[in-house]
């Protein structure tokens, strides 16, 4: 099944559009002095809410909560685009007051204009007074940013700011510009001992990306007062060497100077090419300073071509085109990992434009969208072509639904750093962790993903003519260090190897798997590993195994091309009732990697354990022969483990865990708990639980358990972990080049 655009006009002209497109610069990754050079990989999160769009706290407590309580490196506090009415830099109490930011009695949740000093929306606001919305784009340059400016000085950690963009043809996209942020003389400045504070540096280029290109900030004034005397930003959004004049194409407001699409059929269309736009300002005028990063990029269906939801991977391929340095990689780890749909991704999850819309691949698998959790599947396709493109994951913080902020427990979000951390690789050598340095750590993709303190540390070392025992002494090495030094005949994750044909190779890995307690409350054992007669509490994982994928790269697909487009399979062709999946051979051409696949897996048997928590092993690629890549994964289940993994390990879908639909609800939870709070009492940081908690949902109808407290919520997270690993690329001379890799 091959997907191609409706043979609308719009829709062939958008496709001559797309195909003209040219890669505007080589990524900055992994050259060979880069190689040389010694960091370190910090823990942090770009993807999470405060009460400035659509979550429950403040600024201050949210940073509070992933740096203090979680214990993250680095923090971006990233809401929705679009507009809101409540104030997220008003502290909850006392606790959180400053000395710029004191306690005044008003919350988060008090309106711009309530506040007091009242403040007033700017630009073409909507709603009445006292409750009229403030656009996004105002709240970040001038409220947000300097509250967060003053924590990042105050508590010497590195902060900036970003946005869950809407998307324009799609959904939500991570991203940031950071152009102007948390300068390097904020190290030295003098905090005020009272209010107010002003800041240093600004967020006017993440403010006016905003105005511009965000599908929800309809915003016509150009980011000026709507005084006749107001001054204010004067933005033109066009995009240098673009051309807007093919109105089939695209609509540039020459009063908002900015592209405004039509509604109606090709909406979505048009919204592609404008977020391709958005890309292309990012590469001309922040290519060094930015990302866009599509997030939980599977939850909202399929591409449509008339709305304004969902990606295919051409449309990924598209934004990799527009700015490899800027648009490299995608977030199929998403958050939300407590909710009742893991993820949020649900069969018929959402009513769009009168469509009743799946998922693509109906849920989550093992906590991972279908794009990233099939082996062979749409990641494997773009690093088949040998395209700079990343894993990522984040916790989409909102709430903790039944449970409030302060609660350990959850039906929802967990907190950034709670459960899942990204874990890059900075190179700040003896600097402190500063904004560029971890974008550009993010940019080369030598970042591995973990859920639930499965893994804390991870080396994958790759080195041309070396014995397999000395990589995988180099591999633990650099994972007890907590950094990705190789040598000059070696490569690391986002890298790239290049080899004669024939040659050797031989792949080292190390990951410590940190023994004591993670971030779970629950001190029971793991109901879904209970199943098997393993008893292991779920505050104690353990890693069962890690999974080597490989697979052939062949290069770059061409726009227009037959194998350049292709949708995903639509959930009747591909998730059945039972849970089954249709396999590899529904999925279009354009959309897979036949040639990748399991290539190694390691557990206990096999690996080679190095004092208490780390476990090193490696293996040999006896002659080279074409350009390939490598991967991880790993789990704290082993294979064959009923309604969460299959035979061969992979993970199965979330149908069976997900609260949404109790007849569906498989694995039953019996473990009597002793010491759970009385009902409407917090769960508080030191407190545990010792066996299924009430909130649990119980199975219902069809299913095998009815009637019983099922595994689901965030019983089900703690239960089901895993982790990713970015690739590394071996470009074998004479072979296919590896052109998304320097």
């Amino acid at each position: 099944m091959t997907f191609a655009f409706p043979k609308s006009p719009i829709a062939l002209a958008a496709i001559a559009a797309i195909s003209a497109l040219t890669l505007s610069g080589s990524p900055t990754v992994a050259s060979a002095a880069e190689k040389k050079v010694s960091g370190q990989y910090v823990a942090g999160d770009f993807h999470n809410h405060t009460t400035c769009s659509d979550g429950s706290i403040s600024m201050q407590k949210l940073v509070k909560k992933s740096t203090e309580t979680w214990g993250l490196d680095w923090f971006v506090q990233a809401g929705h685009g679009g507009n809101g009415n409540r104030n997220c830099t008003l502290p909850e109490d006392a606790s959180l007051a400053t000395p710029a930011y004191p306690y005044t009695g008003q919350g988060p949740t008090t309106t711009w204009q309530s506040t007091v000093p009242p403040v007033q929306p700017k630009g073409l606001a909507s709603g009445t007074s006292p409750n009229a919305n403030m656009w996004r784009w105002q709240s970040l340059q001038e409220i947000q940013y300097p509250l967060l400016e003053y924590l990042s000085a105050l508590k010497n950690v590195p902060l900036f700011l970003g946005v869950e963009s809407v998307v324009a043809g799609h959904e939500h996209a991570s991203m940031s510009v950071i152009t102007g942020q948390m300068p390097s003389a904020l190290g030295s400045t003098v905090l005020p001992a009272s209010p107010t504070y002003t800041a240093l540096g600004n967020a006017n280029a993440l403010a006016q990306w905003e105005y511009c290109f965000d599908r929800n900030d309809t915003d016509t004034s150009r980011g000026n007062t709507t005084t006749v005397s107001g001054v204010g930003n004067n933005w033109n959004c066009a995009v240098p060497g673009s051309d807007y004049s093919d109105l089939t194409l695209y609509q540039f407001n020459a009063a908002a100077q900015k592209l405004i699409p039509t509604g109606g059929a090709g909406t979505g269309t048009r919204g592609h090419l404008k977020t391709v736009e958005a890309l292309k300002w990012m590469a001309a005028l922040h290519g060094n300073t930015s990302y866009y990063v599509p997030a939980h990029l599977e939850r909202a269906g399929p591409f449509n071509p008339d709305g304004n939801n969902g990606f295919n991977i051409e449309h990924l391929r598209n934004f990799n085109n527009a700015g490899p340095n800027v648009a490299f990689g995608f977030e199929t780890q998403p958050g939300h990992g407590a909710s009742s749909n893991r993820g949020e991704y649900q069969i018929k999850r959402n009513n769009i434009g009168g469509v009743a819309t799946d998922s693509v691949g109906g849920t989550t698998y093992g906590g991972t969208g279908v794009y990233g959790a099939q082996v062979g599947g749409v990641w494997d396709a773009l690093l088949g072509e040998g395209r700079n493109w990343w894993f990522f994951a984040s916790s989409d913080w909102h709430n903790r639904g039944l449970f409030g902020p302060d609660d350990r427990r959850s039906t929802q979000d967990f907190q950034p750093g709670e459960y899942q951390r990204n874990y890059t690789m900075v190179l700040n050598g003896a600097d402190k962790l500063r904004p560029q340095t971890i974008v550009d750590g993010l940019r080369t993709g030598n970042n591995f993903a973990a859920s639930g303190q499965l893994i804390d540390r991870l080396a994958i070392v790759a080195c041309v003519d070396s014995s397999a025992d000395d990589v995988r002494e180099m591999a633990l090495e650099s994972a007890r260090k907590n950094n990705a030094k190789v040598e000059d005949n070696c490569a690391t994750m986002g890298q790239k190897l290049v080899v004669r044909p024939g040659q050797k190779v031989s792949v080292g890995i190390a990951v410590r798997d940190p023994s004591g307690s993670n971030n779970s409350p629950y001190t029971f054992a793991n109901p879904s590993l209970a199943q098997i007669g393993v008893s292991q509490p779920l505050d104690k994982p353990v890693l069962d195994h890690i999974d080597v994928i490989g697979g052939l790269v062949t290069g770059y697909k061409t726009p227009g091309a037959a194998d350049y487009s292709g949708e995903w399979p639509r959930n009747t062709a591909w998730l059945d009732a039972s849970g089954a999946t249709a396999g590899l051979g529904a999925v279009p051409a354009a959309a897979k990697n036949t040639s990748a696949g399991v290539i190694k897996t390691f557990n206990s048997t096999g690996w080679k354990r190095a004092g208490q928590d780390f476990v090193a092993m490696s293996f040999t690629i006896p002659a080279v022969k074409a350009s390939q890549y490598v991967r991880l994964r790993g789990t704290n289940l082993p294979a064959a483990v009923p309604f969460e993994t299959d035979a061969n390990g992979n993970p199965l879908a979330d149908l069976f865990t997900n609260a949404n639909d109790t007849t569906k609800l498989s694995i039953p939870c019996t473990v009597v708990a002793t010491n759970e709070p009385a009902s409407g009492a917090t769960l508080v940081a030191g407190q545990t639980i010792n066996g299924c908690p009430s909130h649990l949902a119980t199975a219902t109808g069809t299913s095998p358990i009815a009637g019983q407290k099922a595994v689901s919520f965030d019983i089900a997270a703690w239960a089901d972990l895993w982790f990713y690993s970015n690739p590394i690329y071996l470009q074998v001379t004479g072979s296919t080049v590896v052109a998304g890799v320097k």
